[in-house]
């Protein structure tokens, strides 16, 4: 039973679903309780008798969102190219059919890279989580490190972030940077955040300003940092990590709503 219709006769205690869910210890989620640290649908709470049911109710700890569903999966891969962003491909390519055969659940994947670049791309049967995280609406931001030809100046870095125009519109990153020019093989290395979800946005956008791509890895996807993830491997998400993508996920949920 919900808690947000104030009857608590059913359902489980929150302070047993947090210790279920790896929050803390049963005695510590209770003296989270009792600080009033520990919100459900939005609510404080802080009465110990509260119960909840894990499958409806929304659950967060200092401001960051829960998972109480232990059926839940969470993936980082480190996509290697020549992988396309698909379960299945029909064309025979290589897909993401072989990371997760290990898995019991049915993972799919968060947005796409295409099959050139490499990067962070996330795993999960989750799908209220990947629509916020995919959706360019919700404006969760991806980074990019891409090697292009040429020289980048400081005025092309200026004209992304201005904005450029290309056949399906105009597209401004969020931030650019100039990480580093190499004379000797005239080519750069630069940084792009940008939150749209159109296709091969980056490449499209260098190619625009005179610096096509030759290698684009993403190492950023929201909160989550690809860090030392070398390719083709996997990992689950830290408790944070989960924290801080669900923390968005609900937001962005929530302002859908409205």
């Amino acid at each position: 039973m919900s808690a947000d219709n104030g009857l608590q006769s059913e359902g489980e205690r929150l302070q047993k679903v947090m210790a279920a869910a790896g929050v803390a210890s049963r005695r510590v989620s209770e003296q989270l309780i009792v600080e009033g640290r520990v919100t459900v649908n939005g609510r404080t709470v802080t009465e110990l008798g509260t119960r909840v049911d894990p499958a409806v109710d929304k659950v967060a700890v200092d401001g960051t969102a829960v998972q109480l569903d232990p059926s839940r999966r969470y993936v980082m891969l480190n996509k290697p190219v020549g992988v396309v962003s698909s379960m299945r491909d029909e064309q025979g390519r290589p897909d993401l059919s072989r990371f997760v055969s290990g898995y019991s659940e049915r993972l799919f994947n968060v947005g796409r890279l295409d099959a050139e670049t490499s990067g962070l791309l996330i795993l999960t049967n989750d799908g209220e989580l990947a629509h916020v995280l995919a959706h360019p609406s919700f404006g969760v931001t991806k980074t990019y490190i891409a090697r292009v030809r040429g020289i980048v100046t400081p005025q092309t870095i200026s004209r992304l972030t201005k904005g450029v125009q290309l056949e399906d519109g105009p597209i401004a990153a969020d931030k650019a940077k100039l990480l580093q020019v190499n004379p000797g093989v005239r080519d750069s290395l630069v940084e792009i955040t940008l939150h749209s979800g159109r296709n091969r946005i980056v490449r499209r956008m260098l190619a625009e300003v005179g610096h096509p791509v030759v290698e684009l890895v993403r190492r950023q996807f929201g909160p989550l940092h690809l860090g030392t993830l070398k390719a083709g491997a996997l990992r689950d998400l830290t408790k944070e990590e989960l924290g801080a993508l669900l923390t968005i996920s609900r937001e962005g949920g929530a302002s859908a709503a409205d």
